[in-house]
Order: C-alpha cells, then structure tokens, then sequence
C-alpha cells in the first residue's frame, strides 16, 4: 500500500482554523472521486463530515473558498478520494506511521549523503586546482633560471673577446631570489669604487669557463674587499667549492 497523510481543517467559532491530520491508503484501488447533489442546509462542514474528506479538499476541488459555509440547493459538489481511511491506535495505523517515518529518513539520509558528496567533490576539486597551480608555478620558475643561466653562462669557445684585465679576483656566489632580490642572475656585487654600477666584465675560471657579467649591486664581501666578486647565480648552480678564483677583464 501507499500510505500518505492528508490534513483536514474544520471552522470552530473564535478560532479561524482547526486542523489534524489523517493516514489514508492513497493505492490504486482506493475509490474514485464523487459528484453528489447539495441539499438543503449542507455545508462544506456537513459534507466534510459525512464523507470523510477535509474541508480543504472539498474546497479546492471545488474552486470554491473555504470559508462559504452555505452552499446552493441543487448545486453540484465533486467529492474528491480520500482513498481508505485507518483508524488511528490500531496496529495498522502505527505500521503506516513506521513506513511513512522511514520513508522520510530514507530520504533525510540521501539527501545528507549527496551533500556529502558533493562537499567532497568541490574539496578534492580545489585540491587538485591548487596542486595544479604549484607546478606550474615550479615549472616558470624552473624555465626561468634555466633561461638566465644560459644567457649569462658561456663555453670557452667565447673568450675571444678581451678588455682591459684588472687581475686574479676571488669569487664568491648569492642567489638573488633567496634573498627577496629581483636583480635576477645576469649580475655580480663589486667594490664600486674598482667597477662602477654598469661595468661589464669577462670572467675567465681556472678551467677555461667564461662569464660575462654586469656589475649591479654591492655587498658586505664585495664592499670591504677589492680584489672579490659576489656572483648572482641559482642556488642549484652555485660550485661546490663555494669560492673560487677567476681572471677578470672589463669589456664596457
């Protein structure tokens, strides 16, 4: 059986409404709508009464307002199904009311569990967004030093071009980016008072590499020692020996 709760309302003087509500058997076999003729001194109370059905629905299907108390004599009311009432305290009446509660948890409990999907969803969404994000973020970052260490780095095979040699200088190396600095890599820190700001200079290792940098910044190595140069170069490109010594020229 279908069981489903109908509410019937009844006029009581000094008070608008009074309402209960009632279990019917709303199935297929439930019996069919009814036209009846009004007689005199019926009123919707009275037909609601003799017929079992709530005023409401009477009322509506009817399209008359609830509040009419009389009706015309001789008119025609449809009497629409109630389907089959049972009487509430009865074994019957308690095992519709489990059905209908249990229908009703059944689907308090989907509707939770498809939020929860949901939710979940959108979550595992913003992670893989951020996820996304982060290497692509690594990747420019990556492109990037490597597009600064080959323009700033050269083979042997460029160490044709020659200037003026100021001698043997110790170098040190700073990552600019650790340090919150945008100079980027193309730069050394130098004794400004030996290479002005703008100096471009060829540095020759030991074993032949050549770089060619511009003098951009100063340090507190750089500054207190003439004969020294702070290279910026990435971290993962600093020597392993940490300091090393070079030939350097100025080109311009």
């Amino acid at each position: 059986m279908k069981w489903v709760v109908t509410t019937a309302f009844a006029i009581i003087p000094g008070v608008m409404f009074a309402q209960a509500s009632t279990i019917v058997d709303a199935s297929s076999n439930a019996q069919q709508s009814v036209k009846v003729k009004v007689q005199s001194g019926d009123t919707l109370e009275t037909l609601s009464e003799q017929y079992s059905v709530s005023l409401d629905d009477i009322a509506k299907a009817n399209h008359i307002q609830l509040n009419k108390l009389t009706l015309a004599s001789g008119s025609t009311l449809t009497i629409p199904d109630q389907g089959s009432k049972i009487t509430p305290g009865t074994n019957e009446y308690n095992e519709a009311e489990k059905e209908l509660q249990a229908e009703a948890d059944a689907k308090a409990q989907a509707d939770a569990q498809a939020k929860a999907d949901a939710e979940a969803k959108a979550k595992a969404d913003a992670e893989q967004a951020a996820k996304d994000q982060a290497q692509a973020q690594q990747a420019s970052a990556a492109s990037q030093a490597s597009t600064s260490s080959n323009a700033t780095t050269t083979s042997t095979a460029n160490t044709s071009t020659s200037g003026k040699s100021y001698g043997t200088f110790k170098l040190s190396f700073y990552d600019p980016a650790v340090m919150g600095s945008s100079l980027g890599y193309g730069g050394v820190a130098a004794n400004l008072s030996v290479f002005p700001k703008g100096t471009q200079l060829k540095i020759t290792l030991s074993d032949g590499t050549v770089w060619y940098r511009v003098v951009n910044d100063t340090g507190s190595f750089a500054s207190s020692n003439s004969q020294q140069l702070d290279v910026a170069m990435p971290n993962n490109q600093i020597p392993s020996a940490g300091v090393l010594s070079a030939t350097v020229e100025v080109i311009g």
